[in-house]
């Protein structure tokens, strides 16, 4: 018998949904000194890099496995590859020198519009030479079904270290597990279901013997997953970043100050993801309000990755992620009003079971066995679009990092596109840095460069309003409202 590994309906979501105009892969760039990668020609040893790489890869399984689908069901599966070549997924690229940071951005994004070969290990990983200032980039994505915004980094973190002396070493043996046929696979997975059944009927049994808990946690599941629909089944308004988009790509980052945005914290109140939300917010009112897109009213929701991950369970492979919801003040003119309509926002959905109920439907999901499921709840969601941006805010590590002695400058996280979102922001701390990765369509999204301005100036704003104290006594006095309240506060 054959080995594979079913994919749990989350990860298997992000196969079942890809399309040419939304390629599902997480993207990430890594500015670093060349150091001692450096070469007598003014290039980057790439063969230690390769070697590093390979050292690395008996850590994460699923970087030497591609996917296969089942019979009858279609449900996907990893399977190892026997003909994994790691040439093929290491691959290299030059600026013309002295590159600048404007032409990594476009290589960057020519090489995240590519989708990537179904028929290999769902990853690709590029160095980039030539990058003024004696730098160099290593630009990696991987498939959305492998990894999420805690473990997507897991490649790169794995070839991180916090000594500049480490050298690269020898890799593991390693034979791939034998491919199943068709028939092993359908044999397997009608057993499967047969457990699922007995589970579900012993489940029943427990049920019965234990009326009270039973109930209590029917009503709580209950009550968790209406939370949940309410959330996900509003429709925003439009915004022309809000359209069907096509298959190219911008790219854009910035990088702001970490202990300012600290202090503005500290001042203000709240938490350094409102601090994120509201240079998003305050970008996106500068932004979209030059293009008159806005009205009084507007209701502009984005939706904030949670993580659901056990404590030090980081480098699993897979997603391991709930969502909530949230609406953003964009038309508000005043920079202290929209921090403190996102502070007592974020505040109240401590209190929601919203993001639980997602993750309860992602396991009714897996229990199901479900592929149709996936595939039409695939449809509602693209149907309703109940958001207009996805923003996530992963916290790094704030100590320097090096690969084989060559020090990370910067990290730079970059979100997948979804049908009718023309921009996603992900943003990444490192030592002492906030990174925010801006990806947009490239006709929808053609001067992301004015968003990047905007977003530095809203952070200047909250800077600014923050030493004057402005928010400080308010924040002492605003009593903490339900999450529709930011609805009230356009």
């Amino acid at each position: 018998m054959g080995h594979y590994e079913r994919l749990s309906a989350q990860d298997s979501s992000f196969v079942l949904w890809e399309r040419r105009e939304t390629p599902m892969h997480v993207g990430a760039i890594a500015i670093l000194e060349a150091g001692s990668l450096a070469t007598a020609d003014g290039g980057i040893d790439t063969a230690r890099i390769a070697k590093h790489v390979e050292s690395r890869l008996h850590l994460l399984p699923r970087y030497r496995k591609r996917l296969a689908f089942t019979p009858i069901e279609g449900h996907p599966v990893w399977i190892d590859d026997a003909q994994f070549d790691l040439g093929y997924h290491l691959r290299c690229a030059a600026l013309p020198r002295p590159g600048t940071e404007s032409e990594l951005k476009a290589l960057v994004a020519r090489i995240l519009s590519e989708r990537l070969d179904r028929g290999r290990p769902l990853w690709e990983m590029w160095v980039v030479e030539g990058l003024e200032g004696g730098r160099f980039a290593l630009v990696t994505k991987a498939h959305h079904c492998m990894v999420d915004g805690v473990s997507g980094m897991n490649l790169l973190t794995l070839l991180l270290s916090q000594s500049a002396d480490e050298a690269a070493v020898a890799a593991p043996d390693w034979s791939p597990e034998a491919e199943p046929n068709a028939l092993e696979l359908l044999v397997a997975e009608s057993a499967r279901r047969a457990r699922l059944g007995g589970e579900f009927a012993r489940g029943v049994l427990r049920s019965i013997g234990d009326p009270a808990a039973t109930w209590a946690q029917i009503t709580g599941a209950g009550t968790a997953i209406a939370q949940a629909l309410d959330a996900g089944l509003r429709h925003p308004d439009a915004t022309r970043l809000n359209r069907p988009i096509g298959p190219h790509r911008r790219i854009d980052w910035l990088r702001l100050d970490l202990a300012a945005a600290k202090q503005v914290k500290q001042r203000l109140g709240g938490t350094l993801n409102d601090v994120v939300l509201a240079t998003v917010c305050g970008g996106l009112h500068r932004f979209l309000g030059g293009r008159q897109e806005w009205a009084t009213r507007l209701d502009y929701r984005v939706v904030m990755p949670v993580n659901m991950r056990p404590a030090g369970d980081e480098r699993a492979g897979g997603n391991c992620v709930s969502a909530y919801f949230l609406s953003l003040p964009i038309a508000e003119p005043s920079p202290r009003r929209r921090y403190e309509a996102i502070r007592n926002a974020t505040a109240a959905l401590k209190n929601s079971r919203a993001a639980e109920g997602i993750d309860l439907l992602t396991q009714l999901a897996d229990r199901v066995g479900g592929t149709m499921l996936t595939r039409l709840g695939g449809r509602v969601i693209e149907r309703l679009q109940p958001y207009n941006l996805i923003v996530t805010n992963v916290p790094g590590p704030q100590f320097p990092l090096y690969i084989l002695g060559a020090r990370l400058l910067d990290l730079i996280p970059q979100l997948p596109l979804f049908g009718q979102q023309g921009l996603g922001i992900a943003v990444l701390s490192y030592c002492g840095q906030l990174h925010f990765g801006l990806i947009g369509d490239r006709e929808l999204a053609s001067d992301l460069g004015s968003l990047r301005e905007s977003m530095l100036a809203s952070f200047e704003e909250l800077k600014s309003g923050a030493r004057r104290g402005d928010g400080q006594q308010a924040a002492r006095r605003m009593p903490v409202r339900r999450a529709s309240a930011l609805r009230g506060a356009r």
